[in-house]
């Protein structure tokens, strides 16, 4: 089989897992990247990417921006990697500061407190600044990403979660836009909790040091892959601490320093 024909097979299986809510086995021990150096592993892997992500769109759902993983220098000693990793965000995936997100279509769900940034202008340099970033973006809120793993008992390595869209699945965006100017990106601390209890804390810094490195990575890949970061588009920086398994119904709430909360309900 060639190059496209493995990705989509393998896009297949996760297609159908996220469908039927069943999990798989990882997609690593697969004996189409058994014999792959670690380079052409990843660019098949984000190739399995592409297949679901073009998918989707052609059934006519619409990419809103990008998420990044794999921000956390300890869970990329974990993973074996030393870059961070995307996936597409689809307007499908957006949920509202309090607004219900059905806990049943999900599979083994976990939260993570993020910055978003939202972009007003396009980054289509070669190579782009920390100036060209806070030029481009319009506010930063506070923010939940849902993640999800196809893979059973998120037993994951790079390119299982890059393969599955970055392991993303939804994400919850709070209703405070700050301007950078008004916001340290670095040193905010961040606080996850479950009602009263907190179950997860960090700040911007755990985030590659600043939210806007990750940025900056982002968009000059995408450049390099020919789909650039464009205005309107969310960036989902990446998490601000140790993510938290969601297990059942109940409300967690993201309270970053200086932008405000963002609460994600899980109903069910």
């Amino acid at each position: 089989m060639n190059h496209r024909s493995n990705a989509e097979a393998l896009a297949l299986r996760l297609h159908e897992s996220e469908h039927t809510r069943q999990t798989i086995a990882p997609l690593r021990d697969d004996e189409r990247f058994a014999h792959l150096n670690a380079a052409d592993a990843a660019g098949l892997a984000y190739a399995v990417q592409q297949v679901n992500v073009e998918a989707r769109v052609a059934a006519g759902e619409r990419i809103v921006g990008r998420k990044i993983g794999l921000t956390s220098p300890a869970v990329q000693r974990q993973l074996g990697v030393d870059q961070p990793d995307f996936g597409a965000l689809f307007a499908s995936m957006a949920y509202g500061d309090n607004q219900p997100v059905p806990l049943g279509e999900l599979i083994q769900p976990k939260v993570e407190a993020e910055i978003a940034l939202v972009l007003e202008h396009d980054l289509t340099h070669e190579k782009h600044t920390y100036a060209d970033l806070i030029r481009a973006t319009a506010y930063a809120v506070a923010a939940i990403e849902v993640v999800d793993s196809r893979i059973e008992g998120w037993n994951i390595r790079f390119v299982d979660t890059v393969a599955d869209n970055a392991s993303s699945a939804r994400f919850v965006l709070g209703s405070r836009p700050v301007l950078l100017r008004d916001v340290d990106l670095s040193a905010c601390a961040m606080t996850l909790s479950n009602d009263a209890e907190t179950l997860s804390r960090g700040n911007g810094a755990a985030c590659l040091g600043n939210p806007l490195n990750a940025a900056v990575w982002l968009a000059d890949r995408l450049q390099q892959l020919g789909t650039p970061l464009r205005a309107g588009d969310v960036l989902m920086t990446g998490a601000l601490g140790p993510m938290v398994a969601v297990t059942q119904p109940g409300t967690f709430s993201a309270q970053i320093e200086g932008l405000g909360s963002a609460r994600a309900i899980f109903s069910a």
